[in-house]
């Protein structure tokens, strides 16, 4: 076989294994079914049963442990609105007040409190975390 057309071909499969790949990622990203949203944003879009990522600060004064559950409330950026989160799972150690977080939740009924799906927690920005001193 020449060359050329082996070249040729390699390229095709490889352009070919790119772009179904590439597919497969966006598809992905668009079907995982959750939204970023703020607080104020969840309180007036969330539905029973759905899920969200929630981002925004840990509110001063709230966080609280009860039982195997973690208790804390979540401030919306740039509005002083705030949603109540009940979270089991690992907590990344730089959580704390504060901080900006992110953790996937869903509300399993309208009055309650959002549950935190587990292992979901992050911090935002990682890296810009400084240890206190004496820690």
């Amino acid at each position: 076989m020449d060359p050329s057309r082996k070249r040729a071909i390699r390229l095709t499969v490889a352009l070919t294994a790119a772009v179904l790949l590439a597919s497969a990622l966006i598809f992905v990203s668009f079907a995982s079914g959750a939204e970023e949203v703020t607080a104020s944003q969840l309180l007036r879009v969330a539905r029973p049963g759905r899920t969200y990522v929630l981002a925004g600060s840990v509110v001063y004064g709230s966080v609280r442990h009860e039982g195997t559950a973690l208790l804390f409330r979540i401030r919306d950026p740039k509005l002083h609105v705030s949603v109540p989160v009940r979270y089991t799972g690992i907590v990344p150690d730089p959580f704390a007040a504060g901080r900006a977080v992110m953790v996937t939740v869903q509300r399993r009924s309208s009055n309650a409190a959002f549950v935190g799906q587990a292992n979901s927690l992050t911090t935002k920005c990682p890296s810009k975390y400084k240890a206190q001193a004496g820690s």
